[in-house]
């Protein structure tokens, strides 16, 4: 079995794990697809406070193509119903978030 370590050289030797439910995974995955990072890195950085800097590379720009499409297709079918979703907001919120920053690195 391969070892891990962190940034800083230290063994990454102890396991965490929680349980969620599948609205929360899907979040979790998105959140993880949009910033490129592995799961295992954004959760860490998440839980430790640290910012968490999107590089964007071909993955994420199509990560974000993708939860676009996901997006108007929802809203379509909102408009329809009139109902509000506060995990689309959520998610809508940090793809303009991300995009604005991969904006600012281009400028």
């Amino acid at each position: 079995m391969e070892k891990n370590l962190d940034s800083k050289g230290r063994w990454r030797n102890k396991i965490v794990a929680f349980r969620v439910s599948p609205e929360e995974a899907e979040q979790i995955d998105a959140c993880v697809r949009l910033s490129g990072l592995s799961k295992q890195d954004y959760i860490t950085k998440r839980l430790t406070n640290r910012e968490i800097v999107v590089q964007g590379n071909p993955r994420v720009y199509k990560a974000l193509r993708n939860q676009m499409a996901e997006i108007y297709e929802e809203l379509k079918r909102l408009e329809k119903c009139g109902e509000e979703n506060e995990e689309l907001l959520s998610t809508l919120k940090l793809v303009a978030e991300t995009l604005y920053g991969l904006k600012g690195d281009n400028e």
